[in-house]
């Protein structure tokens, strides 16, 4: 096994890491009142105002500098941050610990330091019209160089959105040269995304992995264990139906969430 945090390296540290992290909150509205103020809470919930606080938390965690900040709202929907970022001073000790494969902290747990690349958010609620389902849809990236890795955030970014799905991908790219002139296509060990998360999330949630070690990408996927109807009800909850309506609920948004999370439309007779 390489120690990585002995290597000396010629110049500066050019591997690029990056984090696509997409998160799925799905719901159940029947009326087209209750289907709106859904999209409305949402909206509200994750104005572009609430994802500027979160990505600024992030760039903390993963120690990094914010450079520049731009945020918009958009109408009828939806929202967007990108913050540039640029690694700062980090420490022998930091850069051991950055390069260990280790949970980080959660959303009342924030610690500091932060750095190079971007940090972006993208908000996508939608809507079935038909079937009473809507689905809001978070994409964020974050893209790093030198030492630091967006790994480290990954647990503040679960805790700060709710999720039902969670599809995460991770990637290193490019190479950098120890003094020697060898080459190294990455500074740290991992063999799964799941190295990096926190023990009451892999017990909340199923997960699923597609890796290609040779070219140090990573891939997982994750679904919540445990369906309560409640959680997924909009202005009513599971005591206000009858057991039909209460099962053919769960069966449209069980459908939903397993398709989203297979990545692919399910056949209409096959159960889920």
């Amino acid at each position: 096994m390489v120690d990585y945090t002995r290597i000396r390296l010629h110049g500066f540290n050019n591997l690029t890491k990056s984090l696509s992290f997409n998160i799925y909150d799905v719901c159940y509205a029947k009326t087209e009142a209750q289907r709106r103020a859904y999209i409305e809470y949402i909206d509200e919930e994750y104005n572009a105002e609430r994802l500027t606080e979160i990505l600024t938390n992030v760039a903390e965690i993963i120690g990094a500098n914010v450079l520049n900040v731009a945020r918009q709202d958009y109408d009828p929907q939806g929202a967007s941050v990108t913050i540039l970022i640029s690694e700062g001073p980090v420490s022998p000790e930091e850069a051991e610990e950055s390069a260990e494969a280790r949970p980080g902290p959660l959303p009342d747990d924030v610690v500091a330091h932060l750095d190079k690349s971007h940090i972006t958010v993208h908000t996508y609620p939608e809507m079935h019209p038909d079937k009473g389902v809507s689905t809001f849809r978070a994409d964020i990236d974050v893209s790093t160089c030198g030492v630091i890795s967006p790994l480290t955030a990954l647990n503040y970014l679960i805790h700060s959105f709710d999720s039902d799905i969670v599809t995460m991908d991770y990637r290193v790219r490019g190479f950098t040269r120890d003094v020697e002139g060898h080459k190294h296509f990455i500074d740290h060990e991992i063999n799964s995304i799941q190295n990096y998360l926190s023990e009451d999330t892999k017990e909340r949630y199923q997960t699923l992995d597609v890796n290609v070690y040779q070219e140090n990408i990573f891939h997982t996927k994750m679904i919540l264990r445990e369906f309560d109807l409640d959680n997924y009800l909009f202005g009513e909850s599971s005591a206000d139906l009858d057991e039909e309506e209460a099962n053919n609920i769960r069966r449209h948004l069980r459908r939903e969430m397993m398709e989203i999370f297979a990545g692919r439309n399910l056949p209409a007779n096959q159960e889920v």
